[in-house]
């Protein structure tokens, strides 16, 4: 993480100082980084953004307003989030045990999610625990995300379901009658490997 340069936080900004915000990066309106967060360097967390405690963050982030981030996500390198986004970390919440006592933080295991590199994530989606969404794949607005996201697949609907391939361009990959995939925006071209859909040259970001 680059240090050695200045970050900004709105004067209506809540952050706390035991997080850890890198060069760079702006926080605005009415947004909220809690203890233990990590954000990295040029990231943008726009108005109202919350993000809870020990939550991970790499460089080059956008958070849209309104999305809330919850405890146990981890946001990698070049990830967009768009507005109202929710990441959960309960897959089932309750208020009180069976006995009718206040749940803890002893009472509840937390459901990670990993957004791996350059993926995005449209407005209002919601992302339930214990899922990872693959590099550059890209989460259509409103869906709910339920189970793993393969590298470059779009992903609609409730449940979310995967309705073709996404160049790292963010242009959807037309199939060639070879069985390639190809991006007619940028000229790029994939191969599915093991059922996992790759460049054939060097991946963006390797």
């Amino acid at each position: 993480m680059d240090t050695d340069q200045s970050f900004f936080v709105h004067q209506t900004a809540e952050v706390s100082q035991a997080a850890e915000i890198g060069s760079r990066t702006y926080i605005w309106n009415h947004a909220q980084v809690r203890e233990g967060a990590r954000i990295g360097s040029r990231c943008i967390l726009g108005k109202d953004v919350y993000i809870d405690f020990g939550v991970q963050i790499g460089n080059h982030v956008k958070i849209q307003n309104g999305a809330f981030v919850y405890h146990g996500t981890t946001l990698e390198d070049g990830v967009f989030v768009g507005p109202g986004v929710i990441f959960t970390n309960d897959k089932n919440p309750r208020s009180i045990n069976s006995d009718g006592t206040v749940k803890t933080d002893s009472d509840w295991e937390v459901g990670p999610i990993q957004v791996s590199y350059g993926a995005s994530i449209g407005a209002g989606a919601i992302i339930l625990p214990n899922v990872t969404i693959g590099r550059f794949a890209m989460v259509g607005a409103g869906a709910i995300v339920v189970r793993n996201v393969p590298d470059y697949a779009i992903m609609a609907g409730n449940p979310a379901r995967q309705i073709g391939f996404v160049c790292h361009c963010g242009n959807k990959l037309t199939q060639m009658p070879d069985g390639l995939y190809r991006c007619n925006r940028c000229g790029a071209e994939f191969q599915t490997k093991e059922n996992v859909l790759v460049m054939m040259m060097k991946e963006v970001g390797k």
